[in-house]
This record gives structure tokens, C-alpha cells and sequence, in this order.
């Protein structure tokens, strides 16, 4: 099962990744961007919920501070991106996305949410685990190699 909700989550990073794009691109370009900025708020919490459901039952993040200790797993790349840099860095986009989408719903400044969401993506970008960072990489897609 974990498997296949890893592929879900890695499906969903795509998924979240365009509608933010098009979403900066609507709001720069100072067209209605309520529609792309909702399929962005839905899919970010979706891959939320999975990705805290694996953080906490996965063999992966909080497992490594479990079992080695958070100092040890401070000092070892691997344990460190996924039991606190991954998790942290995406929490902290997602509550970018939420409050930059509520701002937006509720008539507030496109601009303060188009810097919110302009945040939001650079911090996902730095979280992501490409599939070229030494140790930690994702596939590009699902299932992928």
C-alpha cells in the first residue's frame, strides 16, 4: 500500500506544480485565476494528507528520527531531508497556498497572493525530490526509474 501511495503523491506533486504555474501565470497576467487557484488549493492538501500519512507510517521520515534519534538523523543527509526538510518546507508552501487563496477568494490583493504563491513555488522547487539529487530522488513520474 505504501508504494502505490507514494506514486499518488509523486502524481499529485505534478498536478500541483502545473495549476501553480498557471495560476502565477493568470495572476501576473491579471486575468481571473479563482478556478486555477481552487484546483491548486484541493490538490496541495490532497497531497498533504498523503504525504503526512507517510511521513508517520512510511518507512521513511519520522521513522528515521524514531530509530536513529534526531541528532543522528540531523547529521545524515538522507535522514535529514526526509525527517525534517521535506516535511517542514511543504508545510510551510501549503500554508502559503492556503492563506494566498483565501486572500485572493475573499477580494484581497491578486498581488500579496501572486507573491505568496511565487514563495510557495520556490519552496517546492527546493523540497522536491528530483530525480537528480544523489540519495534522496523521486522518478519523474510514477513508477518511473
Amino acid at each position: 500500500m505504501t508504494t502505490g501511495l507514494v506514486h499518488l503523491h509523486n502524481l499529485l506533486r505534478w498536478v500541483v506544480l502545473i495549476a501553480l504555474l498557471l495560476t502565477i501565470v493568470k495572476l501576473f497576467l491579471k486575468q481571473d485565476a479563482l478556478k486555477t487557484s481552487k484546483v491548486l488549493l484541493i490538490s496541495a492538501h490532497t497531497t498533504l494528507v498523503l504525504g503526512l500519512y507517510q511521513y508517520f507510517f512510511g518507512p521513511v521520515g519520522f521513522y528515521f528520527i524514531k530509530t536513529m534519534g534526531m541528532a543522528a538523523a540531523m547529521k545524515d543527509k538522507v535522514a535529514r531531508f526526509w525527517g525534517v526538510e521535506h516535511i517542514s518546507t511543504m508545510l510551510l508552501a501549503i500554508v502559503l497556498i492556503t492563506i494566498g487563496h483565501v486572500k485572493y477568494k475573499k477580494g484581497g490583493s491578486p498581488k500579496t497572493t501572486l507573491i505568496l504563491y511565487i514563495i510557495a513555488l520556490l519552496l517546492i522547487f527546493a523540497a522536491v525530490p528530483w530525480p537528480f539529487r544523489e540519495g534522496i530522488a523521486r522518478p519523474w513520474y510514477p513508477g518511473g526509474h
